[in-house]
Parts: structure tokens; sequence; C-alpha cells
């Protein structure tokens, strides 16, 4: 049984984290972590975040994949639904954007970017084509799958969990 916010932030950063050191993808990795400790999140959106993994299609100049899995995770408690579009004002409907935005600031504190190859970068001190097979081994040699990738995934994951809690969202028991 979880006890106490610690243990609910700490058991999100675990899961992300021991998802990317041993699966990889890091939007996949998020979205399982938190799965696993609120629930609401469906196996087919886990499945729509895989591509993107890596700044989006494992391109690294975009959005970090960890990030981007945050965001989904938001908005699949928090975003508008299909058939509401066309209802209410911008304003009704832009919850999900907010909440993201703390967790894009704890990525700007933390790596000074949302970007997949800027984060590499304040994480491994240079970033990499993870398509040329030679920086891709260079990446996992840096430790990517180790503790790097998977430091940041945990963080988003625990980042998220933070947000849904403050939003009133209680994990499974």
């Amino acid at each position: 049984m979880i006890e106490n916010k610690q243990e609910i932030l700490d058991m999100a950063y675990d899961k992300g984290f021991e998802y990317e050191k041993k699966y990889g993808y890091c939007s996949q990795s998020v979205l399982s972590a938190i799965q696993d400790v609120f629930g609401g999140i469906d196996d087919e959106v886990i499945q729509a975040s895989h591509a993107l993994a890596g700044g989006g299609a494992l391109d690294g100049d975009g959005t970090c994949g960890g990030y981007s899995g945050a965001m989904m995770a938001i908005s699949a408690f928090f975003g508008r639904k299909r058939d509401k579009f066309g209802e209410g004002e911008v304003v009704d409907w832009m919850n999900s954007s907010k909440l993201s935005k703390e967790v894009r600031e704890k990525f700007m504190d933390e790596y000074g970017s949302t970007i997949c190859n800027d984060i590499q970068k304040a994480v491994f001190g240079d970033s990499y084509n993870l398509w040329d097979p030679k920086e891709f081994e260079a990446f996992e040699e840096a430790g990517a799958h180790v503790d790097k990738c998977p430091s940041v995934t945990g963080n988003a994951a625990k980042w998220t969990a933070n947000v849904l809690l403050g939003e009133g969202i209680e994990p499974k028991q």
C-alpha cells in the first residue's frame, strides 16, 4: 500500500527509470510508469507514443520523448475529448496545456530545454545521431540506457505524477 506522496513520486521515478533502462523509448516508458501508478492510460495510447521517442522519429531535433509522454499522460486525464470538439471557448479546454507547462518548467530548470538533442548535451555533454550506427554505439557506450536516458525518463514520470497528485488523481492501490 502506498503511504505518502514521496513514496508515489519515487515509485513513478523508479518505474520510468526501469522501463527506459530495460526497453528504451522514453515516451512509452513515462506513459507505462504513469499507467502502473495511476491507471487511466490505455495500452493504445502507449502504442501511439512509440515514434515520439528520441525527439520524434529518433531524430533528436524535436521534443524529448519523455516530455512528450508526460504531456500525453496529463492529457489522458485532463485533455479535451473528441466529442467536445467545437464546444466551449479556448479557455474551457486549456487545462492539460497549463498542467503540462508545469512539467515543461521542470525540464527547463533541470536540462535547460525540452529538445532531445539539447537534453542529450546537458546529460551526456554531447548529442548523438541515433540513425548513425557509430554514433548510436557511442550513445549506448556513454550510458544511454544505463543511467542517462533512464534518469531523464524517471524525472519526467515523477514530475508528471506530481502534477496528477496535485490535481487530485489518486494512485492505484
